[in-house]
């Protein structure tokens, strides 16, 4: 490869560093070309599969400013998944893609700038989408705040509620009082 072309090949895969939310790292030996295309494919539009030489890898992470440890993940046949969207998603389709296909290993990554081991890939795959999780939070906020709603309307209510038991205990205490003195007066009446 010329100069240029690895100068050029570093400044992309750099500016790919820069502009992913994640890079999902992967040795792919044992895989046909066949099966490289349907992982990429099943990857996904927020995703771009790319195999990548090792040592140029490694000057555009240090240049990128992605952390060491993925230089130390750097042997053997290397790919990086380049995530521009939905981490969740994409380390879904590794994942699955692997299970299907042993030959996929999955070493870890980078995601918004941490690095990930290939067990935190697997758990991150696990867990539910972006808009799932987005749609739960909203449907939570959207309880409690009926809850808060149903709960500020309560109060009056129940003052009202209140007021009403009182003034009907008053109105009792206020009969019962004056009967028995009625009651007498009536009597010394008759007799």
């Amino acid at each position: 490869m010329a100069r240029a072309d690895k100068a050029a090949a570093v400044a992309e895969l750099k500016s790919e560093f820069e502009s992913s939310s994640g890079a999902v790292l992967t040795e792919y030996r044992g895989l046909t070309v066949a099966q490289i295309s349907e992982l990429r494919r099943s990857l996904g539009e927020n995703a771009r599969f790319a195999v990548v030489k090792n040592t140029l890898t490694k000057i555009a992470a240090r240049e990128a400013g992605v952390t060491e440890e993925l230089e130390q993940l750097l042997q053997g046949p290397s790919a990086i998944a380049f995530v521009k969207g939905d981490v969740v998603e994409a380390a879904k389709g590794l994942r699955d893609f692997a299970k299907a296909n042993p030959n996929l290993v999955i070493k870890g990554g980078v995601v918004d700038g941490k690095p990930m081991t290939s067990e935190d890939i697997t758990t991150l795959a696990s867990l539910e989408s972006r808009e799932v999780l987005l749609a739960k939070l909203a449907g939570a906020m959207k309880a409690s705040m009926g809850n808060a709603a149903a709960l500020f309307n309560a109060l009056p209510v129940k003052a009202a509620q209140l007021a009403e038991a009182l003034r009907v205990k008053r109105e009792e205490e206020g009969g019962a009082a004056e009967a028995p003195a009625e009651a007498p007066a009536e009597t010394s009446d008759e007799g």
